[in-house]
C-alpha cells in the first residue's frame, strides 16, 4: 500500500531545535520522529512513501537514504511549499492506479491501528476516511461534524463557533477521486480547500489510540515524557535491508 507523508514544514515552533534539524527529524527520545511513522509502516504493509521536502532538504533525504529499512521511499522536492493539497496535486502520478492509499502528517507521534481504520473504512464504504480525536482547543483545529452513521457532515478548518471537539488527526484514507476536488492552482491547503467539499463523501474514524502533534518545544517534551513512561508505545519492527531513495 502507499501513502504520503507530509513533511516539508519548517517548525518554526520548534526553533531554536529546527534551525539545524528539519522537523521530521527532531529526536524523540533519542530517536527521530520519522522513525516513528517507519515503524508504523512496516507494521502495517505501508512499503511504498512519497515524502515532500523543502526546509533542510538535503539532511532528510541522506537521513532516509541510509535509514530507510525495507520501505521503497520516493521523494519530491519543494522550492516553494504547495501546501497539503498542491503536494498531492504535483505528484498525484504516486497514487495513480491505487483502489486506496493515506495521506499523513508527519508532525504527528501516533500509534494508531490502521488496520482498524481500513476495515472502518470499508465496512462505511465512502470515498474518504478521516480519523478524528477529540481536542480541548477546537478553534485551533479542523473541526469534523458526524452524524449518527459517522458519516461528516460538516469541516471547518480553526472555526470561530465550533459545532464540536472532533479534530482531524492528519491521517486520511482516501481513493482516485480525491483528485475531482482539487481547485485550479498549485498551492493549496487540505484544510481549507479540499476537506470541506468531501463532506457527505467522507467517514469519520474516531480513533481511540495515542496522537499527539509535536508543534512546539512543550509538545515535544510531553512527546518524550509519554514515550520514556510508556504511555505511547510504539510497534518496533526489525529492519530489513534498504531499498534507498529513488
Amino acid at each position: 500500500m502507499k501513502a504520503f507523508l507530509l513533511a516539508a514544514g519548517e517548525g518554526t515552533r520548534l526553533r531554536p531545535l529546527t534551525l539545524e534539524t528539519p522537523k521530521c527529524l527532531v529526536p524523540i527520545c533519542g530517536r527521530p520522529l520519522i522513525e516513528y511513522w517507519f515503524d508504523l509502516f512496516e507494521l502495517y504493509g505501508i512499503d511504498e512513501i512519497l515524502i515532500n521536502t523543502s526546509y533542510l532538504a538535503d539532511k532528510v533525504r541522506s537521513y532516509i537514504k541510509n535509514n530507510s529499512r525495507a520501505l521503497t521511499v520516493y521523494m519530491t522536492y519543494e522550492d516553494i511549499l504547495l501546501g497539503s493539497g498542491g503536494t498531492l496535486k504535483k505528484n498525484w502520478d504516486f497514487v495513480k492506479g491505487e483502489d486506496s492509499f493515506f495521506v499523513l502528517y508527519a508532525d504527528n507521534l501516533t500509534n494508531i491501528n490502521l488496520d482498524k481504520m481500513m476495515k472502518f473504512h470499508s465496512d462505511k464504504g465512502k470515498d474518504f476516511t478521516l480519523a478524528l480525536f477529540k481536542v480541548m482547543n477546537p478553534r485551533e483545529c479542523g473541526i469534523v461534524e458526524l452524524d449518527e452513521f459517522s458519516t461528516i457532515v460538516s469541516f471547518t478548518e480553526k472555526p470561530k463557533n465550533p459545532v464540536s471537539d472532533l479534530a482531524f488527526a492528519g491521517i486520511m484514507l482516501g481513493n482516485q477521486s480525491l483528485a475531482s476536488y482539487f481547485p485550479d492552482k498549485e498551492i493549496f491547503d487540505l484544510g481549507y480547500n479540499v476537506l470541506p467539499y468531501i463532506v457527505k463523501n467522507a467517514a469519520g474514524y474516531v480513533m481511540r489510540e495515542y496522537l499527539l502533534d509535536i508543534g512546539n518545544i512543550e509538545k515535544l517534551k510531553q512527546a518524550e515524557h509519554h514515550v520514556r513512561n510508556k504511555i505511547f508505545k510504539s510497534e518496533n519492527c526489525f529492519q530489513r535491508d534498504n531499498h534507498g531513495v529513488r
